[in-house]
C-alpha cells in the first residue's frame, strides 16, 4: 500500500472502534474502496473533520485547522472562520491521497459545509437535518423525509435521502449556487412550519426535543454549518456509516445495519445527484 501512495502510515494495526475490533487499516481499506463516491462530495470543500486517535470509546476532536505537520502536497485553503474568530488553513480533499491520508490520522468523520470554496457565500446544497424524538424513531422520521420530498417537488427540486449515520435521516436538494444562506435556511424554515401545521407530527424550533415528534433541524443551512460527508464514517461502535439510500429503502430502514463492512457492497443510491439542478424559489 505504501508504495501506492505518498502517505506515510503509522500504527495500522491500531483498533479504533474495540466493539468491532475495527483497525485504522480498516478505514484505511474502507476509504479507498469508497473513494470513487465519495470524492465528488468532498473537492472543492472546506473540509471540517473529527478525529479519534485513540478509538471511538475516547474522546475525539473536532478540527478545521489543518494540524501541524500536514504534507505540502495537501491542498490548502485559507480563510477567515467565524466561529474561530481567527484564519484557519482548511483541508480540501480533492484526490485518494488526502483521503486516505486522513484515514490515516484517525479522522474518521468527515464535514463538509454546503457551500464549495470558490463560491463561499452560495451555497449548492439545502439541507433538511431530521432529528427523531423517542418514542418517534425511524419510521416518522421517514414519513417527514417523503413528505420533505413532496414540498421539493413542487417548487421545482430533487430530493435525495440519506442516513445521517446515527438516529437520524438527511434530506438534501442539490442547488444552482444562486440563493444566499440566509435565504436557503429561511427556505427550509419555511418548510418546516408548513409540514408542523399539516402534520403535528413536525416540531417547531421553540419544542425541538418534544418527545414523539421529528425536528427539522433548518439552522443547519447557515453559514459556516456543515453535515456529514455521504460515505463517511461515524464514530459508533459499530463504526455506522453515513450512507445514500433509495426512497424505496425507507420502508423498515434500520441505520445501525449500514457500517464499515457492507456499504462499500451497497448500490450507489445517489449516483445522478451531480446532474445539472434547479434553482429553488425562495419566496414560495
Amino acid at each position: 500500500m505504501e508504495k501506492l501512495t505518498k502517505v506515510q502510515f503509522s500504527n495500522l494495526e491500531k483498533v479504533l472502534y474495540p466493539a468491532t475490533g475495527v483497525r485504522k487499516l480498516d478505514v484505511v481499506k474502507y476509504y479507498i474502496k469508497i473513494a470513487p463516491r465519495m470524492l465528488p462530495f468532498l473537492e472543492g470543500r472546506a473540509l471540517v473533520v473529527t478525529r479519534y486517535p485513540d478509538g471511538v470509546e475516547a474522546e475525539g476532536f473536532y478540527g478545521k485547522d489543518a494540524p501541524q505537520g500536514t504534507p505540502d502536497w495537501v491542498r490548502l485553503h485559507h480563510t477567515y472562520s467565524e466561529a474561530a474568530g481567527r484564519e484557519l488553513d482548511y483541508i480540501v480533499c480533492d484526490n485518494l491521497d488526502t483521503l486516505i491520508w486522513l484515514a490515516n490520522l484517525a479522522a474518521l468523520e468527515l464535514h463538509i459545509p454546503l457551500t464549495r470554496i470558490d463560491k463561499p457565500d452560495k451555497p449548492d446544497i439545502i439541507l433538511f437535518d431530521l432529528d427523531p424524538q423517542p418514542p418517534s424513531g425511524m419510521a416518522e422520521a421517514g414519513s417527514v423525509a417523503r413528505l420533505i420530498r413532496e414540498k421539493l417537488k413542487a417548487r421545482g427540486l430533487t430530493a435525495w435521502v440519506k442516513t445521517s449515520g446515527k438516529r437520524g435521516l438527511h434530506v438534501v436538494a442539490p442547488t444552482e449556487r444562486r440563493e444566499t444562506f440566509d435565504e436557503t435556511r429561511a427556505f427550509a424554515h419555511r418548510v418546516g412550519i408548513e409540514l408542523a401545521k399539516e402534520t403535528g407530527i413536525v416540531s417547531s424550533e421553540k419544542a425541538q426535543k418534544r418527545p414523539g415528534t421529528v425536528y427539522i433541524d433548518y439552522p443547519q443551512n447557515g453559514h459556516g454549518r456543515t453535515m456529514a460527508c455521504p460515505y463517511s464514517l461515524r464514530a459508533t461502535p459499530t463504526a455506522t456509516v453515513s450512507t445514500p439510500i433509495t426512497w424505496e429503502e425507507l420502508d423498515g430502514l434500520d441505520p445501525g445495519k449500514l457500517t464499515i463492512d457492507n456499504v462499500p457492497g451497497k448500490a450507489d443510491a445517489w449516483k445522478e445527484f451531480c446532474k445539472p439542478s434547479k434553482r429553488i424559489k425562495a419566496k414560495t
